[in-house]
C-alpha cells in the first residue's frame, strides 16, 4: 500500500502567473502563484505533472492569463508542466460562426492538450459556445468547463438545476471529452441541491444526484475533481465517495486548482485519499488510476 502511496500523481487543474512581478494583489490581497512558487507546492503534494490552464476571458480575472504566456511556463519547465490553450467562444467577432479551429489548430500544433478552463458567462448551450465545443470536437481537443449558475455577478458557462443545456451538448458532442468543475457542477452530485446551495459546498450524506446519472448516460463526460468544490463532493460523505469512485474510476482526475498560496484545501484532499486507501474504500488500482493513469491516458503523457 505504500508504493501505491508513492505513485507521482499528474495535476488536471493549475495556473500560474508567468508575470508575478506585475501581477495585481487583488485576490484576497494575493496573486496568482509564479511557476517556481506553484513547483514548491507541487513537490510537496507529491505531483509530477501540472497542467497549466490559461483564463482567457474577462469574467472571473483582473488581468487575463493568456494561452501565450502559459505555453512559455510549459517551456521553460518541460518536465513539470503540460498545458491547456483557451480560446473565448466570443473570440475575434462575437458570432456563432467563426472559424474557432484555425486558432485552436495552431495551439495544438505547438503541443496544447486541450482547451480550457472554459470561463465565458454565457449559456453552456449558446450558439458561439457550441462553435468553441464543435471545433475542439472536430479537433479532440479535451475541454474543462467551469459552470456558473446565473448570467452576470459570476464567471463560467451558464446552467440550471440538473444540468440541462449540459446535457444537450454532451448529447450533441458524442466525441468531446469533457471535464467538469466547479460548485454548481459538483454541488449536483446529491439530489438534495437546491437554488441557495448550487453555488455554495453543501454538506451532508449524498443521495445519488445528476453528475453520476449523467456519468452512466454519456460516456464523454468526466469529472475533474480539483479545488474546494471537488473535494468537497468527495468528502462530504465518504461512504458515497467510495461507490462513486469505484464506479467511474476510469474518469475521475486528481486536480488542486492550487493557483493561490492561501489554497490548502489539496493538502486535507490529499489526506482524505490516503485514508481511504488505508480505509480499504479505495482500491490501489483506483487510487493510481485517479491521481496519474488516467491523465497519462487521456493526455497521452
Amino acid at each position: 500500500m505504500e508504493n501505491v502511496k508513492n505513485i507521482k500523481k499528474i495535476d488536471i487543474h493549475a495556473h500560474a502567473t508567468a508575470f508575478p512581478e506585475y501581477y495585481p494583489k487583488l485576490f484576497k490581497g494575493e496573486r496568482y502563484m509564479s511557476a517556481t512558487e506553484l513547483i514548491e507546492e507541487m513537490d510537496a503534494l507529491g505531483i509530477e505533472k501540472s497542467v497549466l490552464l490559461p483564463l482567457t476571458t474577462a469574467e472571473g480575472q483582473f488581468t487575463p492569463l493568456s494561452t501565450e504566456a502559459t505555453k512559455f511556463l510549459a517551456d521553460q519547465h518541460p518536465d513539470r508542466f503540460v498545458w491547456f490553450c483557451n480560446v473565448d467562444p466570443r473570440a475575434r467577432n462575437n458570432t456563432a460562426d467563426y472559424n474557432l479551429g484555425e486558432l485552436l489548430s495552431w495551439y495544438k500544433s505547438l503541443g496544447a492538450k486541450g482547451c480550457g478552463e472554459i470561463t465565458a458567462n454565457i449559456y453552456a448551450d449558446d450558439p458561439k459556445m457550441d462553435n468553441l465545443f464543435s471545433h475542439c470536437e472536430e479537433l479532440d481537443m479535451p475541454i474543462i468547463i467551469h459552470i456558473a449558475p446565473v448570467l452576470g455577478r459570476s464567471y463560467g458557462i451558464v446552467d440550471e438545476l440538473g444540468l440541462p443545456r449540459l446535457e444537450k451538448m454532451l448529447k450533441k458532442h458524442p466525441n468531446l471529452k469533457v471535464l467538469g468543475h466547479s460548485q454548481p457542477f459538483w454541488a449536483e452530485m446529491s439530489a438534495d441541491i437546491t437554488l441557495e446551495t448550487r453555488n455554495k459546498y453543501p454538506k451532508g450524506k449524498v443521495t445519488d444526484g445528476r453528475v453520476a446519472q449523467l456519468l452512466r448516460e454519456y460516456g464523454n463526460l468526466y469529472c475533474d475533481i480539483s479545488a474546494g468544490s471537488g473535494a468537497n463532493a468527495f468528502m462530504r460523505d465518504p461512504e458515497y465517495a467510495a461507490k462513486f469512485m469505484e464506479e467511474f474510476s476510469d474518469r475521475i482526475f486528481y486536480g488542486c486548482d492550487q493557483c493561490l498560496k492561501s489554497n490548502k484545501e489539496s493538502y486535507e484532499f490529499n489526506a482524505f485519499l490516503e485514508k481511504m486507501l488505508d480505509d480499504g474504500m479505495l482500491s490501489g488500482e483506483n487510487y493510481g488510476k485517479i491521481v496519474r493513469y488516467n491523465a497519462v491516458k487521456l493526455l497521452d503523457l
